[in-house]
Order: C-alpha cells, then structure tokens, then sequence
C-alpha cells in the first residue's frame, strides 16, 4: 500500500515495508475544544519593535478567543489591530502524574480591542487581585483564529 492509497480514517502504524498502514480510528480533540480544558495561555507579538510574551485568561466563543488581560502595561494595545499569536498547553499536567497526553495548540490571527458583554465576563470567573503590585484591571481582546497548530505528546 503506497501513502496516497491509505484509508481516510484509522491509526498509523509501520509496515515491515516501511510503508504505513492505518489500523483503527483516531480519536482527535479539536483545538479550540483543548483550549477550553485550561484556563490561562500566552500572548505574543512585538511592541517597539521588540516581541513579547504576556500571560492571559482565555475563552472559547462563537469559534474565536476572547483573552483578558491586565490593562496596566499597554500590552492589549500593542496587539489591537496586529496579528498576535496565542498559545496553551496542559504542561503542568505533567507535574501531576497523572499518565495522560500532553498537548500544545497555538493560533494566529488578528487581534481587535473588545468589550464583553456580561455573560462572556462571567465565563472569564474571577480576576487577580493584583499585577506585580498593581490592582488588576482588565483588558479584552478577541482573536481570530487564521492559522492553527497542534502538538501532543503520547504516553
């Protein structure tokens, strides 16, 4: 069996050959259903020409990512109207030993300045109290999602 010819659904495994074969279904959580299983992410861009990395809360709606983040550092302004990309994992998973898959999913998109309503704010849960001393002071962003890249890591 060549690799064109191979069946649309199923596992892959290494024939003798070397040729691969699939041998039962897949099962495959969509990103965005990943992002929803954790509740913090990361933000990156460039502000001043330099990039950045900058942690946010983060929920899934209508397929895009509303992110909250701390007004105080401007952060949510540099990334208004500019492609960002945002990332989560379930690495501290890890920490936990519970033996399940580890997985990572980023997105790129453009990133606009939003005001959620009410229910979307409620789904955010509760705010920091603080940010490196500061009161916390929410800023929104909603990105959307262009292009999408997923890891897993099988044990």
């Amino acid at each position: 069996m060549s690799f064109d010819e191979l069946p649309a659904t199923g596992t892959i495994r290494r024939a003798p050959t070397g040729t691969i074969e699939r041998t039962a279904p897949i099962l495959r959580v969509e990103p965005l259903e990943l992002l929803r299983r954790v509740p913090y992410g990361r933000l990156a861009t460039s502000m001043r020409a330099l990039p950045f990395l900058t942690v946010a809360r983060h929920i899934v709606c209508d397929g895009r990512i509303l992110l909250r983040m701390h007004s105080g550092f401007g952060h949510h302004e540099a990334c208004d109207g500019s492609v960002v990309a945002y990332g989560a994992d379930n690495f501290n998973d890890a920490a936990s030993g519970d033996g399940g898959d580890l997985w990572s999913v980023q997105f790129t998109g453009p990133a606009e300045i939003v005001h959620p309503c009410p229910e979307q704010e409620r789904l955010f849960g509760g705010a920091p109290v603080s940010v490196n001393g500061e009161p916390f002071a929410p800023a929104y962003l909603r990105v959307d999602p262009h292009f999408v890249t997923e890891h897993t890591l099988n044990f």
